[in-house]
């Protein structure tokens, strides 16, 4: 999402939490989930607790708590491997796994999340100061960590801007048989280039449109989905507090759906979001109805954002406040509802 990120903190009992529902987040149950912001806020010379923080135990209860099955944790590159092609900081590699085995307690399945544009330090991955090489180390280190485990997805990166399209395919697929090499089948999401929107998948904005250029995406394991974003303001940033475009959104997030039954792909939608006014919420149910309707190409959804440290005032925030839970949780409701009662089969993620 581009905007100006916050700051937030974990909570010390994180790693001790206990699941409070019945559903199973496993592989065969479509992802409906939240994006948790924090780990990825402030500068990089923040400190833990003071300029970015990680889920606390009482917000990822409180989703859980909900029906979400899924959650979304952005996190920062740098903080976790401060240097290019060397260790991970033991501290940060720590507070990562101790919120992956937390809100795998719920059931829940943890999508991890580079929240870094295809950058480092500000640097484009493929330059010389960011080869290709050391984002492939980077993939291949933090496999390892999660290697064969069911509950944990990996999202490649998010939302990569200015790099042209067949590059970001070339640094996608060396980076996923990275993974492969290292023995890891989890399921991979892969971005598009220009902020990954439906609105653009189709457009030749950086040398040749998604939908064309990522067709050549190769995984040897043949387990990954594209990531999709889409918001519904006047410029589809999710940052204008309006929901004015919602139609073309819409209908943008309807024709990549056509396109992935048409080249028989799978997709995600990582990011959505909209202000709580009652036309905007009911775009909500519009888009996860959607969705839902067709689970053999949607695998499912993670609104943007939550989080313990958005300020009230930010519109597109779901974290509940002092009085109770915000609106658009509405107009999520629906499918979240029936999630729960039926924890019904996902047929686009029977691959592979």
């Amino acid at each position: 999402m581009k905007r100006n990120l916050m700051l937030g903190l974990i909570s010390a009992a994180v790693a001790i939490a206990m699941p409070i529902n019945s559903f199973a987040a496993t592989s065969s149950a479509c992802f409906r989930g939240i994006n948790l912001a924090g780990a990825e806020f402030g500068n990089l010379q923040g400190v833990f607790g003071e300029g970015y923080i990680y889920p606390s135990l009482e917000t990822i209860t409180y989703f859980a708590g909900k029906g979400f099955n899924t959650v979304r944790l952005p996190f920062l590159w740098e903080r976790l491997q401060p240097k290019l092609n060397s260790d991970f900081d033991p501290a940060e590699l720590s507070r990562l796994k101790e919120t992956v085995a937390t809100i795998g307690s719920f059931n829940q399945t943890v999508i991890l999340d580079p929240h870094n544009y295809a950058r480092y330090f500000e640097k484009l991955i493929g330059t010389e100061e960011v080869p290709v090489s050391a984002f492939v180390d980077f993939w291949e280190r933090l496999a390892k960590e999660f290697e064969g485990d069911r509950h944990v997805v990996f999202g490649l990166m998010n939302e990569p801007f200015d790099i042209s399209s067949t590059d970001w395919r070339d640094v996608a697929n060396e980076a996923i048989a990275g993974i492969r090499d290292v023995g890891a089948d989890n399921l991979i999401l892969v971005p598009g280039t220009s902020w990954t929107g439906a609105h653009s998948w189709f457009g030749d904005w950086y040398g040749g449109a998604n939908a064309e250029v990522l067709l050549s995406i190769k995984d040897p394991a043949n387990n990954y989905a594209f990531e999709i974003h889409q918001y519904f303001d006047d410029d589809f940033s999710g940052t204008l507090n309006n929901c004015s475009r919602a139609a073309d959104a819409v209908d943008a997030i309807r024709e990549v759906g056509e396109w992935l039954k048409e080249t028989g792909q799978r997709a995600f939608l990582g990011e959505f979001g909209v202000p709580g006014t009652p036309e905007c919420t009911a775009v909500l149910t519009e888009v996860v109805k959607l969705l839902d309707e067709d689970k053999a190409s949607w695998i499912g959804w993670t609104y943007w954002a939550a989080g313990d440290w958005w300020p009230e005032t930010e519109e597109l925030n779901i974290q509940p406040t002092k009085n109770g839970d915000r609106p658009q949780l509405r107009g999520l409701a629906p499918v979240l509802n029936d999630f729960v009662g039926a924890a019904e089969g996902c047929p686009g993620l029977e691959r592979p």
